[in-house]
């Protein structure tokens, strides 16, 4: 009985969180153990309203493995008709003490991170996103090979503030 209740209660807890985010249009996440150079991380996105404007944001999990304050990617918006939008991004993860910005407990910090904002998507059809790591050590012109402690990448859609 008392388990029966237990799994009642957390399947309503979690309904109740899932229910409040009424700003989600798409959140996924992809994982990624060490991330190649050349690997790219990709998330395909169904036909959106096109008169409506969005906010989008890429969710980073990482670990104490990861060894810098910073995160460097490049990302692509690909429209149905073949148009690509490029971006080469750079986050601050660690504050100067070294404590990471992001959220949650124990050893995996998440950080929600700004990408675009009101944003259009004007193409019926589907889009993709497609992130890549770009690291590099100070100095050097090669990029890092694989990137340790970032476990998942993730791409978010929410409905704009400013509508």
């Amino acid at each position: 009985m008392r388990k029966g209740l237990f799994l009642l209660l957390t399947a309503f807890s979690f309904l109740g969180l899932y229910s409040c985010d009424s700003d989600r249009v798409f959140d996924e996440y992809k994982p990624v153990s060490t991330w190649n150079k050349d690997s790219v991380v990709a998330f395909r996105v169904n036909e959106l309203d096109s008169l409506e404007t969005y906010d989008l944001f890429l969710n980073i999990r990482n670990n104490s493995e990861y060894k810098y304050s910073n995160l460097f990617l490049i990302s692509e918006i690909e429209f149905p008709y073949g148009k690509v939008i490029t971006d080469t991004l750079e986050y601050v993860m660690a504050a100067p003490d070294g404590t990471w910005l992001g959220t949650g407990f124990g050893d995996v910090k998440e950080s929600k991170l700004w990408y675009r904002e009101n944003v259009r998507f004007p193409e019926p059809g589907e889009y993709e996103v497609r992130i890549k790591q770009a690291m590099r050590k100070n100095g050097e012109v090669e990029g890092i090979e694989n990137l340790e402690g970032i476990t998942h990448v993730g791409f978010r859609i929410e409905h704009s503030a400013q509508q």
